[in-house]
């Protein structure tokens, strides 16, 4: 490997190895699932649209002929859709080494999940703590097995978690809204860890964030159009952003409870490194409030 300069020519081969990765059609999910696939993992691309997913398996094949791939339909926004995915994937594969928490939804018109969370919260957060929680059987006995759970910086920003409306709407705000939950990915990943390190398992949780990548994230962002041509020189490609997430993933040296993200500027853009969160998202108490308050909306127990 090569110290602050880790790019994909670092992943170690992954042969013989599963991995699930969830919105992997498309940005940061596509390209961590097509760089895995191209070291020799079997991967399991879990998205929302089986069309496009489809489409994204085609794409990895015609790049890595030999790429073994898997689909399956799996809306983080549903939780009977999560339960469903999660049992297929289970009765498929007796083993998963990678488990990669990457979809989700930033400015997005306001809605609810099926299940009445707010749609960030909901998708990014509570769909991905109970995913987890339904296939980590399929990852505790695997030695070096890893969950990467992908976070933002945006985690920093006005997000603080209303425990008296957890999982609902708190204000009008979708960048805070957005923060919320990637402040929840991170407490869940610390959380995870500890009770990991504490149980003796052999796997590890993990968190990425990708930095400003340019994906279809932005969407649904008002004037986006108008906006791409000025913020494109502050932003990377998809394929540097997922590199912080393969990093999390495949680095021998990385250890559970690490943050990584781009070493640029405000941690835009850059080469894959450890990096800092919030003091609120390293506070122990809010990270066991948030593991219970998740456990009694979703109606998931983890084994650990």
């Amino acid at each position: 490997m090569t110290g602050d300069t880790w790019t994909a020519e670092d992943i170690p081969d992954q042969s013989g190895r599963v991995a699930v990765v969830t919105g992997a059609n498309s940005g940061n999910g596509f390209e961590t699932a097509r760089a895995l696939a191209g070291r020799g993992a079997l991967v399991v691309l879990a998205v929302r649209d089986l069309v496009k997913g489809a489409a994204a398996a085609d794409a990895i094949r015609a790049e890595y002929p030999g790429a073994e791939l898997a689909l399956q339909e799996a809306d983080l926004a549903s939780l009977d859709s999560v339960r469903e995915a999660a049992a297929a994937i289970a009765d498929r594969f007796e083993r998963i080494d990678l488990l990669v928490n990457n979809a989700g939804v930033f400015h997005t018109p306001r809605r609810q999940t099926s299940d009445g969370f707010e749609i960030r919260f909901g998708t990014n957060h509570l769909g991905h703590f109970a995913w987890t929680g339904l296939l980590l059987d399929r990852l505790l006995p695997v030695a070096g097995s890893r969950v990467v759970t992908v976070s933002s910086n945006a985690h920093r920003y006005r997000a603080r978690i209303d425990f008296e409306r957890f999982g609902v709407a708190q204000g009008r705000s979708q960048s805070a809204a957005y923060g919320r939950s990637k402040l929840a990915n991170l407490l869940f990943t610390h959380e995870l860890q500890r009770r990991l390190a504490a149980a003796g398992a052999e796997t590890i949780a993990l968190a990425a964030h990708p930095g400003w990548a340019e994906t279809e994230i932005l969407r649904h962002f008002p004037f986006i159009g108008l906006m791409r041509p000025l913020i494109r020189p502050l932003q990377h490609r998809a394929a540097a952003g997922a590199l912080a997430t393969l990093r999390a993933a495949t680095d021998p040296a990385a250890v559970g409870g690490e943050f990584y993200g781009p070493d640029g500027l405000w941690e835009m853009r850059g080469h894959p490194v450890l990096v800092g969160s919030s003091d609120r998202s390293r506070d122990p108490g809010l990270q066991r409030q948030t593991w219970e308050a998740s456990e009694e909306v979703t109606g998931i127990s983890f084994e650990v």
